[in-house]
Formats: structure tokens, sequence, C-alpha cells
């Protein structure tokens, strides 16, 4: 297996150029820029082509709805396929008409028919929107926010307050835990039958990443874990995660004692995942890629 390969949603798919948002007239070169195109965003939904199949939507500087935009919605996302990329980011309740050939689609369902890099680009400003829509005021103060740096910060409006915030990731830890020749997987009532999946959960403060895949393990499932490895990391914007995947060892024979979130959990081999006694998580995920490197002989 390839490790250098990238997980879903990451890869150098976008130049961010952050140099780029500290022009203060960023927004007048962007509708200078005949080669411009926009990612239209509508609470979690974004604008891709209504084929079912159909790729981002991307729409150009002579479109109404880029022509109508505001600034405050517009965010600089950065240059993709060699051509700037704004993400116009509407409010939800914000009326809206798609155009001809297009749709409002949700990412998560869409993922698995997109190119990678179109993936990525979409998760990207799908989390950029999450933060934005739930920042519209002051932590601090309750003031209203307005973005600067091309829309990757919020500051507050009120000048003797001065806060400003940047886009929030939320760490999770995800596992395979593995005690030689079985992997421990756990499954969630919500998921379809036979769904099982790696053990995860978020990062407390004050916890270190190898910490918390030590008691996460021991919460769901009660098994005792060493020799934590990293493994790689992949941005999961439902809404905010950035998920760290691990490798974990355990004593082989420990007893799964249940507990936690989890409907269920237990030990599977090889051979009852490849016969399909599991049903595996979707191959986007980064759960699925640690379950894979597992099967190829990973420890």
């Amino acid at each position: 297996m390839d490790q250098k390969r990238p997980n879903f949603f990451s890869g150098q798919y976008v130049d961010r150029r952050s140099e780029a948002r500290e022009d203060p007239d960023w927004i007048a070169a962007a509708r200078a820029d005949a080669g411009s195109r926009y990612l239209l965003n509508r609470g979690s939904t974004q604008l891709v082509q209504a084929a079912p199949e159909g790729g981002i939507a991307f729409l150009d500087n002579s479109a109404p709805l880029v022509r109508a935009a505001e600034a405050a919605s517009l965010v600089l996302l950065g240059w993709f396929r060699g051509e700037r990329v704004v993400l116009v980011d509407l409010a939800e309740a914000e009326a809206f008409e798609p155009p001809a050939g297009t749709r409002l689609a949700e990412l998560r369902p869409l993922a698995p028919v997109l190119d990678a890099d179109e993936a990525g680009l979409l998760a990207y400003a799908r989390a950029l929107g999450t933060w934005r829509a739930r920042h519209r005021h002051c932590g601090v103060c309750g003031a209203r926010t307005a973005p600067i740096r091309a829309g990757h910060c919020l500051a507050c409006t009120d000048p003797e307050c001065g806060a400003e915030f940047f886009p929030r990731i939320d760490p999770a830890i995800i596992v395979l835990v593995s005690d030689g020749e079985r992997a421990l997987l756990g499954r969630q009532a919500s998921w379809p039958e036979r769904r099982y999946s790696t053990i995860a959960g978020f990062v407390e403060p004050g916890e270190s990443l190898e910490d918390a895949v030590v008691r996460e393990v021991t919460e769901e499932t009660g098994v005792a874990v060493s020799n934590v490895r990293y493994h790689s990391s992949q941005p999961w914007p439902f809404p905010a995660s950035l998920m760290l995947g691990f490798f974990a060892s355990a004593t082989p024979g420990s007893a799964v004692l249940g507990g936690g979130e989890l409907e269920d959990a237990r030990w599977f081999t090889r051979a009852q995942i490849n016969s399909g006694e599991a049903l595996a998580p979707p191959s986007q995920s980064i759960s699925w890629r640690l379950i894979e490197s597992w099967l190829q002989g990973a420890s």
C-alpha cells in the first residue's frame, strides 16, 4: 500500500497563497480577473452540476449571483487548477435559485462521485462556511463580527473589544487497535446493519493525542492499549473535525467490556472482515484507510 497517498479530502489540491489575504483590495483584484472562479456555499450545501456525477458548478464574474454578492460573503480560498477561487458564502435562510443545470448538494453523500481534488476544495469551503455561520457574534463581548484577511479571520466590530477569531478545528483521534491477529471495531446504533468502524473520539483540553487514544479506547471498550503509533490525518468537515489516525496494541485475549457511546464493540479477524461479517466504513474515510492498512499487514 502507498503510505504516501493522501487521505480523501487531503492533498495539495489548492495553492492557498495566504499572503494574498493581506491585500485590502483582494476583492477588486478577483472581480478584475476574468479567470476568477466562484464556489457557492449556502448553509451546509454547495453548488454542483445537476448531473448525478457532476462536479463543482463554478461561476464566473458575469454570473448575477456573483455580481450581487456582498463583500462580507466572499472568502479567498486560493488558486485551484491555476485559477483564483473565491467562496460565495450565503446564509442558509437566504433566498436562492440555482442557475440552470446546477443544484445544491450536501458534501457527504456527494463525495464518492467527486474527483479527489474537487472533494478537497469543497471540504475546505464547507469548513469555512460552518465556522463563519457559528461565529457571527464576538465570543467576548457579544458584538457582531466582520470578516478581515480575505474572510479567514472574523473580528469584533466593537473597537473597545477588537477580539479576533480564526477558523476552529476540533481534533479527534481515530485508532485501529490490534491484538496481533484481530482488530477491535465498534458500531453506533444509528449506523447501517453490520457497519463497524475503528474507535474514535475528541481530544480533551490538556490531553496529548496519545493520551486521548488510550482514554477513548478504555472508555468505549474497556480494552487497555499501548504502543500508540501515528498513521495519518484527514480533515473531516462534518462539521469541523481533524481526524488523527493511529495504530495501537492490546494484549492478546483482551476482553471487550463495552459501554460509552457504542452499541457494540468486538474483535474481528482479517478473514471475518474480508468475508463481510463486518460491513466496512466508506472508502473515503480514514477509518477505512486504517482497516485497509491492517488487512494488508500493518500492525
